[in-house]
């Protein structure tokens, strides 16, 4: 039986996929940039649906995540398996690559291992007993050459080390930001893939293949064989940065990037995960058409669902929680029923650990929802639920003080811009804050003490979308946060936060 399956398979923000499998087990990782934990790993047996199993950076003696600035941090994962170990190898922006290892990949992750090789979007292939490193090697940024293209290296993936020399293997097809490269070993060839064109509209996967692994690569004559910059049905966008996998029998496809333009063309989800089926043509691999679609057909039956409810009876984190470049437990803390919120670092804070914690918009259309108990202290002093892209693009609603007096207030937040969109004097009592969303807009909604919901305004999409937000590599998330003007005792207890 035929089944249609609907792209993205992994919603909301999750770009930059990489995909291996293990027997009829397939892994895949996305980049987080700044959020902690890192690196989401998701599992498939059939790669139409996906479960969040662990993260992969744990730790903060992983990596520097405190470093971390907006759409920094790590950037662009490969997940590869090799005699019972998986490794990971990705960039963390502006120190270098690294690899980290597990036997299990639900279970913990190695500290970082740095690489001698510099560059961008690193991946990984075992061949031969050997392990070869290939990545963006930014050309002119290195000043070892006047052009960017893929550099290629023998590596000790225990230790980092490059054994050789690094040699540049190819410069691409011309359309420029040539990034994203992983190399296959297929029959006879060595296919590289890599992406070019940007990540944003004219994003493209491009191919190349050579009888030796250092080359010469010829291009692939159907270049770009995935790119949608000229799809005129506008439902997808940004394809592109793609890996290959293939099936226990025989079916390939490509796990890529890609974004939904439902905000007047624009997204606030970031790039999401797409699976797009791939088909061989004289000796070369090329999507469908040459691009993706949102659907496709599949022997496996699509499930697809978003909620999500946390009561906090536990003390663990589930793994789809994120915090901005940390999780400060002096400030952060869950026990008995309830999440903790002690005002620390401030959203809009471009450094420090802001007492938040979010979840990624699973989708355009959901609703979020908290209970919380709040008693400000200070002036200044406020909690509750705030839509999140960056330090400067934030929507929330959430009991403020000010003056000396409680109110429930709607701020939108875009840049240099700041609206105070709603203001009403705050009820006595416990509080239930909801933020609904569409494709046009975020509504806002109080309630006091079990009571009905009151409508406190709503602020249009456009302004939190990512291509509004300059140079923004990531997508909305929605959740919980307490914060204050100055030092406070006031603290936020969140009993309860449902997704929708």
């Amino acid at each position: 039986m035929r089944y249609k399956y609907l792209n993205p398979v992994i919603r909301g923000f999750n770009p930059d996929p990489s995909v291996c499998r293990v027997g009829s087990d397939y892994y895949l990782v996305t980049s987080t940039f700044e959020y902690f934990p890192g690196i989401p790993v998701y599992h498939s047996t059939d790669l139409i649906n996906w479960t969040h199993i662990a993260n992969a950076v744990t730790r903060p003696s992983q990596l520097p995540m405190a470093e971390a600035e907006a759409s920094g941090g790590i950037w662009a994962p490969t997940i590869r398996y090799n005699d019972g170990i998986f490794y990971i190898t990705a960039t963390f922006s502006g120190r270098g690559n690294f690899i980290i290892y597990a036997p299990d990949p639900s279970g913990e992750w190695s500290d970082a291992v740095w690489t001698d090789m510099d560059g961008i979007d690193p991946s990984m292939l075992f061949d031969g007993g050997k392990m070869y490193y290939c990545a963006n090697d930014c050309g002119s940024r290195s000043g070892k050459y006047k052009t960017e293209g893929i550099s290629l290296a023998e590596m000790n993936p225990e230790t980092g080390r490059v054994t050789g020399e690094i040699r540049r293997v190819w410069e691409g097809t011309g359309g420029g930001w040539l990034e994203a490269p992983h190399i296959y070993h297929i029959d006879d060839w060595y296919y590289l893939l890599a992406a070019e064109g940007g990540t944003g509209e004219n994003h493209t996967a491009v191919l190349a293949r050579s009888r030796d692994i250092w080359g010469g690569y010829e291009p692939c004559p159907y270049n770009p064989i995935l790119t949608n910059r000229n799809d005129t049905t506008k439902q997808i966008s940004c394809a592109g940065h793609a890996d290959l996998i293939d099936t226990p029998s025989g079916d390939w496809y490509m796990a890529h990037l890609a974004a939904r333009p439902y905000v007047s063309g624009k997204t606030t989800l970031g790039r999401e995960t797409f699976l797009t089926p791939v088909k061989w043509v004289d000796g070369w691999f090329i999507a469908e058409n040459n691009r993706a679609h949102i659907e496709n057909e599949s022997d496996v039956e699509q499930r697809i669902d978003t909620h999500f409810v946390c009561d906090f009876k536990t003390a663990d984190w589930e793994n789809r929680w994120l915090f901005v470049r940390g999780r400060n437990d002096d400030y952060i803390k869950r026990s008995n029923g309830a999440m903790t919120l002690v005002p620390n670092a401030k959203l809009t804070d471009k450094h420090g650990f802001p007492s938040m914690a979010a979840v990624r918009q699973p989708d355009f259309e959901c609703t979020v929802e908290i209970e919380l108990e709040f008693v400000p202290h200070e002036n200044g002093d406020e909690a509750g639920l705030c839509v999140y892209l960056s330090p400067d693009n934030i929507y929330s609603v959430a009991k403020k003080r000010k003056n000396g007096m409680d109110y429930i207030v709607v701020t939108a937040r875009a840049d240099d811009f700041v609206n105070e969109v709603y203001r009403a004097e705050a009820p006595e009592g416990n509080l239930r804050f909801k933020i609904k969303s569409d494709t046009k807009r975020y509504e806002f909604y109080y309630a006091a003490n079990g009571g009905e919901y009151i409508s406190a305004g709503s602020v249009p999409a456009k302004f939190i979308t990512t291509d509004v937000a300059e140079r923004c590599f990531t997508g909305a998330v929605i959740g919980a946060y307490a914060q204050s003007d100055t030092k406070t005792t006031a603290a936020a207890k969140i009993t309860r936060f449902a997704v929708e």
